[in-house]
Formats: structure tokens, sequence, C-alpha cells
């Protein structure tokens, strides 16, 4: 199992730190995680997710975990199991829970919320397939809820039900404007 993890942080290294189609390289990984500012992110949160999931070090994962959260304004929780290909727009405002497993080249955006809706005392998996793409200032909020492949899902949408691959969607936005009656204005 940790052969597989260990797999798994690699490849993610590679495509979001490294960037790159060449062979994975420890060194790389670390030449570009700190030369490049913009990927600092996904360095530390690969490896205290790691960390935490093989129950290798759980508590330096936390500490980690705990810093990327006071530094960059947005929580992944561990435990979240998110696939290659992570992608953030921008950091501030996002909470992935950790009960959500992503597939893979997610692409969220700012102040989105990735969370469960407590059903009793069982938490249940939310679960976004490939290709996900998440609008800022959404909300995808369930218990045991689906998200299909090659989704995209509109700015200020509130999604509570499962998606099915392919599709499009976002919450209907409607503007109520009221008259001005301002002396002057009639």
């Amino acid at each position: 199992m940790n052969q597989i993890h260990s797999q798994h942080l690699k490849e993610c290294l590679r495509q979001e730190v490294m960037k790159s189609d060449k062979p994975f390289s420890w060194f790389q990984v670390i030449h570009k995680a700190f030369k490049c500012p913009d990927r600092r992110f996904h360095f530390w949160w690969r490896i205290a997710s790691y960390l935490y999931l093989t129950k290798k070090n759980p508590k330096l994962a936390t500490s980690i975990n705990r810093r990327l959260l006071s530094r960059y304004g947005l929580e992944i929780q561990l435990g979240a199991r998110i696939g290659k290909g992570l992608r953030i727009a921008h950091y501030p405002g996002i909470t992935i829970s950790h009960i959500v497993c992503a597939g893979e080249n997610l692409l969220i955006r700012q102040n989105t919320t990735i969370g469960a809706k407590l059903d009793g005392k069982h938490e249940k998996i939310i679960r976004l397939g490939d290709n996900v793409d998440i609008g800022a200032n959404s909300c995808i909020i369930g218990s045991d809820l689906n998200i299909g492949n090659n989704v995209i899902i509109g700015a200020m949408s509130f999604i509570n039900k499962d998606i099915p691959d392919n599709c499009t969607v976002y919450t209907e936005k409607s503007i109520n404007i009221i008259e001005n009656n301002l002396p002057g204005n009639n």
C-alpha cells in the first residue's frame, strides 16, 4: 500500500511542482518548489497528505497543514484524496473536507467549499470525477454525493445533488431591482 502512495506522491509532484513530462526527480521537485512560489503549496500539501495517509508521521502532517492554512488561507483537510493535476486558480477561502475523493485534473477557484452534510453518525464520501472545473464562490455540500467526469460547475453555484458525466451546471441567479424613490427621481 505504501508503494501505491509513494508512486501517487511522485506523479502528483511531477505534474504539479515540476510541471514537466521528464522523469520524476527529487532534486527537480525541491528546486521548483523553492524557486517558484506558486508551486510551494502543492509541494507541502502533497507531502503532508502522504505523511498522513501512510501514517508515517500524522503529527508532522497536521503541523504542515496548519501552516498552509495560515499562509495561503485555504484548507484541504488531511484525509482528502485528490488525484494528480490539482490546479488552484486563487487560494483564499477554499475548504475541502477530509471525506472528498477527487479524480485527476481538478480545477478549483476561490471561496469554494466542498464538504459534508452530516448524516447521523456516518460521514459519507463526496466523489468528484476526472476533469472537474469548479467556479468561484461555489458550495458543494452533500451526503454520499457523486459528481461525474468532465463536469463544469459555474460560479456561485450551490450543488447538493449528484451530477452525471459531461455536464455544465450552475445555480440560476436573479437580480431584483428596487426603484430609487429619492427626491428628483420622479
